[in-house]
């Protein structure tokens, strides 16, 4: 069975977006950027959240990460705007089972947070990896969403320090 890992850059104070759902905060240069799409290796398929994906779109990329098997998640949005990119309209949970069913790579969950939070909810993340910015936004979007999930005790088995100031902390869901 493949793993599911959220792995998402937050801010000291636990948003992952600023109030208007923006990462301008979120330091954009630096060797954890180097680091970050070296690791995007790990994996062999992406989840969005719609508002995720619309993001990018926002600025004409329909294809985010060509080099992944990508799904967008949504229960508004009717076609993809593009053929490389599958859109799933129905039950996140079950598709998500299925996928971590099919043999392959890791799957990665990069956003966005009510997508994380019922997949969260659902016993389906096996791994967080938070890149944790030296930023504090005050108010946003919390690292799942509106009304969060329930507290869990979470195991490091990992942890970088970049010199950006970026820490990227991994965390599995369950003590092994």
């Amino acid at each position: 069975m493949r793993a599911l890992t959220y792995y998402v850059a937050t801010s000291l104070d636990g948003y992952i977006a600023d109030a208007q759902g923006g990462w301008g905060d979120f330091p954009a240069e630096g060797d954890h950027i180097t680091h970050f799409f070296e690791s995007l290796g790990w994996f062999d398929t992406v989840l969005m959240g719609r508002v995720t994906y619309e993001a990018g779109l926002k600025m004409g990329v329909t294809n985010p990460y060509p080099m992944l098997r990508q799904i967008v998640f949504s229960r508004s949005m009717t076609d993809s705007p593009d053929p490389a990119v599958e859109l799933c309209t129905g039950d996140a949970t079950a598709r998500v089972a299925q996928l971590k069913a099919e043999d392959g790579k890791p799957i990665w969950l990069c956003g966005g947070a009510a997508l994380a939070r019922s997949l969260w909810r659902a016993g389906l993340v096996d791994e967080l990896i938070v890149k944790l910015s030296p930023i504090v936004i005050g108010r946003g979007v919390p690292l799942f969403g509106g009304d969060g999930v329930d507290a869990s005790r979470l195991t490091l088995h990992r942890s970088e320090r970049f010199e950006s100031g970026v820490m990227r902390l991994h965390y599995r869901t369950a003590p092994t």
